[in-house]
């Protein structure tokens, strides 16, 4: 037996002695079940608080076949809590093996007892005592609560075990953040008894038996107002702490804060206070996160009216006085209890439309939909709900135009966001006690979707179809691939692929507008990360080998990237080297193959650092020496800190060409796209547009270029035109919208591509789009660059000795088919290092006579 104290206790109240009980193990007779008798080491003893109200739990009594009385000081209490429960009573069953209907498991309203509470004046107040209303059974089945009285535990939160490791809970349980412990391995149960009469003093208890052993272990007085077990619904305080105090975010074992707890209540959570510019608020720009206070803690709670926090220092606070303004450490935030319904319209249409919505109130706290977390989870494969954070700590939410929302009264501030070509909102509403609805309009101001544009993220992962749907269509993402794949011995998204589905399409009952394919990523540890976009048919499978991370321990090398990209290929798919260039092997084997469709830049959970230079330099390579590939941006997406389409694809369909699916593939496959964290683009060569190739004669020529730009999000500083990995021209632009015209002279075989830098005012200049490229070719003077060459000639050489040497073999067969793969590859760029009489080293596999 031992004490439980799940938190501070309150001073309204008061422990009986109880001298007519003794120790548990002593009181409960031998007629008492063997599963009570083996728990008693679990039940509650000694001094115990419990939701708040202490207990002196030392002596028990138990009640079984005559009545006890029990006596005490005189009390006027207006609440008499008890602690007490019985032992369990199996229902049996009847020759057939089925139950009486009547009282169920738990043996509702069964009479385990009866209570007299005895007055000074003689009178007494009976009280039936029944079995899932006053009391319940110390060990229960799951679903079988008490209706007034509440398990001797209280409700608290915890934290995620990525959040705090621990022993004694899993992960998944984990993730729900709240606990309600009635379900150990002994359970009392409290329940409180409102004193009809507390002008007569009470002076004891008799208690009669009924059909149950009951064991009564505390009886405790209470002078509060209201039901002492009852708490009000969710309010939030700021905590200012101390001065040199250190903020602590983990809770300890009983869901307790160590900056303040409550005793009639429960804390919440206790987090960081994000500091947003209201007072600017329509000025600042989307997805901007707010400042992360070290001094201050934004705590929400749940309480009885007459509860207090007690602070570290010993000092105690009534939760009722912060009604009235700020006290000591800790401020009031208004209540969010108005119910309003939000909806968000397109101009256009009149129409409620999906979109990223964001909702805080004056103090910094997240107001989310009532359907929604409060708690999003920044963690790698948790939690995937329809939440994005931009970290530290700006919490987003996707709706479909219409939500139910809980608001306080006062102003609140709104983010609504859709995508590239729709202006994000920021607006202040003030709340009324009268408001029920709040209406807010966007409007698509860039015409890139008239044009014949459409968007894609190449690359999501764990959501499912539905789900990646709303977020896309909330993104303004037309296309979203979700990709299955394995991680070690994890295989994730597997049954979401079927090898014929658009989910949203037409023909799937959707309006065709967008779309989710499911793919998948397959993947080597070493030689690389390969994506197969709307293949149809079978899966192409494994989707992983080599072992670790990807793939399970022990799998062969078996297969290579460039299998399974001309297996895509033959199903109808698209192939995609994903987060390019790393892990930076294979690709290059599989690039010069010819059986690459687009190169990714991915963005990650970074908002501001805009496409890698280092990518966009590795990708060069391939292009100086004749590789067309084209670029794609895809974010994969596998954690809320990512949202759909933070970078994306753009490609163009041929004109008046209607968007499905496959015509999005043929538009991946033309060439013309621009990969963007934001800013838009048209850009063109002699009229032709990006994935073009030129042919010029044995003198070259002056080529024309025309440029189009324009963005509603990120702030444009410069456009550049980018001739075989080198800037040759730049022009400082406004932060909205540009265009513009240069003329080159070509002298060489050369490919031009634009490049847009923007930055927000408080970020760093990046990248934040770059076009595919227009290939021009010179008669005479092919595509070539040395060094470039020299390096992908390295890697294929790499894999070659990592497939000899240290990959997990496959069998005989499959690895020879997949030597022989990497060695075509190999002799292609060797031979036209050869024919360009670029000297080169070689490794003892690749050697050959005529470099001796």
């Amino acid at each position: 037996m031992n004490p439980s104290q799940d938190g501070p206790s309150s001073p309204l109240f008061v422990p009986v002695e109880l001298p007519e009980g003794a120790p548990l193990n002593e009181a409960l007779p031998s007629t008492a079940s063997a599963s009570m008798r083996a728990r008693l080491n679990d039940a509650p003893a000694g001094a115990c608080v419990c939701w708040g109200v202490p207990f002196d739990a030392s002596r028990s009594v138990v009640v079984d076949d005559h009545a006890v009385t029990l006596g005490w000081a005189a009390s006027r209490a207006p609440w008499v809590v008890v602690m007490h429960t019985t032992d369990i009573a199996p229902l049996p069953a009847n020759a057939d093996g089925l139950y009486d209907r009547r009282p169920g498991p738990g043996r509702l309203g069964e009479r385990a007892a009866e209570y007299l509470f005895v007055y000074a004046d003689g009178q007494e107040e009976r009280i039936p005592i029944l079995r899932q209303r006053q009391v319940g059974m110390f060990e229960r089945g799951w679903g079988q609560c008490c209706f007034e009285a509440v398990a001797h535990r209280k409700p608290h939160m915890w934290d995620t075990l990525t959040d705090h490791p621990r022993e004694g809970i899993d992960w998944g349980a984990s993730q729900t953040r709240s606990a309600m412990p009635d379900l150990g391995p002994w359970t009392s149960w409290l329940w409180a008894w409102a004193n009809p009469r507390p002008d007569v003093p009470l002076v004891g208890l008799r208690i009669e038996p009924g059909a149950a052993m009951l064991v009564l272990s505390a009886v405790t007085f209470g002078s509060c107002r209201s039901h002492p077990l009852r708490w009000e619904r969710r309010r939030k305080a700021v905590l200012r702490l101390a001065e040199g105090e250190e903020m602590h975010l983990r809770l300890d074992a009983r869901g307790v804060s160590r900056h303040l707890a409550l005793d009639l209540g429960q804390v919440i959570s206790a987090a960081p206070r994000t500091v947003y510019p209201n007072d600017a608020w329509g000025d600042t720009y989307n997805n901007a996160p707010p400042e992360v206070s070290a001094s201050e803690m934004l705590i929400e709670y749940t309480a009885h009216p007459d509860a207090r926090f007690h602070l570290p220092d010993g000092s105690m606070i009534p939760a009722s006085e912060l009604a009235e303004g700020p006290v000591s450490r800790l401020s009031p935030v208004a209540s969010s209890h108005q119910r309003v319904r939000l909806r968000v319209l397109e101009a256009r249409t009149g129409r409620p439309v999906p979109v990223k919505l964001h909702v805080h109130g004056q103090a910094g706290e997240y107001l989310a939909p009532v359907d929604r977390t409060r708690l999003p989870n920044p963690h790698w494969y948790e939690d995937w709900s329809v939440d994005f954070i931009n970290p530290p700590a700006h919490n987003c939410t996707y709706i479909d135009g219409d939500t139910t929302i809980d608001l306080p009264l006062g102003d609140v501030y709104i983010e609504v966001s859709k995508g590239f070509e729709i202006a994000p909102i920021r607006r202040v509403i003030h709340v009324k006690r009268g408001t029920r609805q709040i209406t807010l309009t966007i409007d698509r101001i860039l015409p890139w979707k008239e044009k014949g544009w459409v968007t894609a993220d190449t690359h999501v992962h764990f959501l499912s179809p539905t789900t990646a749907h709303l977020e896309g269509s909330a993104e303004d993402v037309n296309v979203v691939n979700l990709l299955a794949s394995q991680w070690g011995e994890l295989i994730t998204n597997i049954g979401d692929f079927d090898g014929r589905q658009t989910h949203g399409s037409i023909e799937s009952g959707g309006d065709g507008e967008y779309l989710v394919r499911v793919g998948t990523e397959n993947r080597q540890h070493v030689l690389g990360h390969i994506s197969l976009l709307g293949y149809n048919g079978r899966i192409i499978a494994p989707m992983t080998v080599g072992g670790p991370d990807e793939s399970a321990l022990g799998d062969p090398v078996d297969i290579l990237l460039t299998e399974w990209a001309r297996q895509c290929r033959a199903q109808g798919g698209i192939v995609v080297v994903p987060h390019f260039p790393f892990p930076r092997a294979e690709n290059a084997a599989a690039i010069v193959n010819g059986v690459i469709d687009g190169i990714e830049m991915t963005s990650w959970s970074n908002l501001y650092n805009g496409i890698d230079p280092y990518s966009l330099s590795d990708w060069y390579r391939y292009l100086n020496n004749g590789y067309f590939v084209a670029a794609v941006g895809g974010t994969d997406k596998m954690i809320a800190t990512t949202a759909v389409g933070a970078i994306r694809t753009y490609a163009r369909l041929p004109d008046g060409a209607p968007f499905t699916f496959e015509a999005w593939k043929d538009a991946i496959r033309s060439g013309n796209t621009f990969a963007t964290y934001g800013p838009l683009l048209e850009f063109s060569v002699e009229g032709r547009p990006a994935g073009a190739r030129l042919k010029l004669g044995r003198r070259g020529g002056t080529v024309d270029i025309q440029w189009e730009i324009a963005s509603c999000t990120v702030p444009m500083t410069s456009v550049e035109l980018v001739a075989n990995g080198e800037i040759i021209r730049k022009r400082t632009v406004g932060p909205r919208a540009a265009s513009g015209s240069w003329s080159i002279k070509v002298d060489r075989s050369t490919w031009l591509a634009l490049l847009i830098r923007g930055r927000y005012a408080d970020r760093p200049e990046m990248i934040a789009a770059h076009s595919s490229p227009v290939m021009m070719e010179v008669e005479g003077r092919p595509f070539f660059a040395a060094a470039d060459a020299l390096t992908i000639l390295q890697q294929i050489e790499g894999s070659l000795a990592y497939l000899d040497t240290i990959g997990t073999r496959a069998e005989d067969a499959a690895y020879k088919r997949a030597r022989m793969t990497l060695t075509a590859a190999y002799r292609t760029m060797h031979n036209r290092l050869h024919r360009a009489g670029v000297l080169h080293d070689h490794t003892p596999s690749t050697d050959h006579p005529e470099h001796h």
